[in-house]
């Protein structure tokens, strides 16, 4: 099935996923409208990975603007990857993560509903989901706020019939990955040992268990959940867990910087009680339904992201398109 002639409406576009997202629908001749936050400075930043998509001003709360969104660039594909993205920082704005995660979602399904019942245009909805909705950690806001989102998710569909559905995406990685998350943190700081910049990496518990996968597989199931016959909320993950010291060991031994146990001094500041001790998830639906399996390895993907990372330091460059495929 081709996408072609198609609209697609891209919420978070210039994050991670949005940006794997749209330069593989755009690849297929897909109109692609992005959406970020007004007036945020590190959306500009990855406007070089952003050719050929039509990036536009909009904060998930105003109902009003999505609404003009629809009816300004009539999307027959809506992909709802932006929201509030971290667990640790919910607990300190939960009722923005509530509004923004949670009721911004029920409010563009019912926008959706409208759209397709008022001028019979046929619509289609992802919404990324989170795996944190079930951990240890389901009480955070932050999941709270992704639960709410699919169960309104599965409600439109059920209720309604709209073509709606969730993805329950386990973690998954890139280059775009911000230094924020604790990934990228060990990633770079890999590269930064490895050549000489650094000497000490300060790092919380290393037996966190989670089934990382490459933000561009897990881009290819989300497309091929709206193109599928019917809806269905899937789980998206490797079916493969590691610990965050085996992240920290391939990151080391990818950037030929030796023996992590040399640099890093755990600080019991940074655990968290409510991380769940191991997250491991069965993708096996997702294949079945889809045809989908990931294609690189948690080995794949962490070389690669060392890899942009000592180029980048020895370029000085910190965003250029070469790093999405750079082998």
């Amino acid at each position: 099935m081709t996408m072609s002639r198609q609209t697609a409406l891209v919420t978070g576009v210039s994050g991670q996923d949005g940006v794997y997202l749209a330069r593989r629908l755009v690849s297929e001749g897909v109109r692609v409208v992005g959406t970020v936050r007004p007036g945020d400075e590190a959306s500009r930043a990855m406007a070089v990975y952003l050719d050929g998509v039509e990036v536009v001003e909009h904060d998930l709360r105003d109902d009003a603007g999505f609404r003009h969104l629809l009816e300004a660039h009539r999307p027959t594909r809506v992909f709802n990857l932006a929201g509030f993205s971290s667990v640790g920082a919910s607990w300190d704005h939960p009722q923005l993560v509530d509004d923004v995660n949670g009721a911004a979602v029920e409010r563009m399904l019912a926008a959706l509903l409208e759209l397709r019942d008022e001028q019979a245009v046929d619509v289609r909805f992802f919404q990324a989901g989170s795996a944190e909705e079930t951990g240890d950690a389901s009480d955070s806001p932050y999941a709270r706020s992704k639960a709410r989102a699919h169960a309104a998710t599965t409600r439109f569909r059920d209720e309604h019939g709209l073509f709606a559905c969730t993805a329950v995406l386990h973690n998954h990685e890139s280059p775009l990955r911000p230094q924020r998350f604790v990934t990228r943190k060990i990633v770079r700081a890999a590269a930064e040992i490895a050549l000489g910049r650094r000497d000490e990496l300060t790092l919380g518990n290393l037996d966190v268990a989670r089934d990382w996968g490459a933000a561009a597989d897990y881009v290819d199931a989300m497309v091929r959940m709206l193109q599928a016959a019917a809806p269905a909320d899937l789980v998206i993950a490797t079916g493969v867990t590691h610990t965050l010291h085996d992240l920290l060991v391939t990151a080391f031994e990818a950037a030929g910087a030796g023996d992590p146990a040399a640099y890093v001094v755990q600080d019991p500041a940074l655990l968290r009680p409510s991380d769940s001790p191991t997250m491991a998830a069965d993708p096996s639906q997702a294949h079945r339904m889809l045809g989908w399996k990931p294609t690189q390895t948690f080995e794949d993907v962490v070389a690669h992201m060392v890899r942009v990372d000592l180029t980048r330091l020895e370029s000085g460059v910190e965003e250029s398109p070469e790093y999405l495929y750079l082998g």
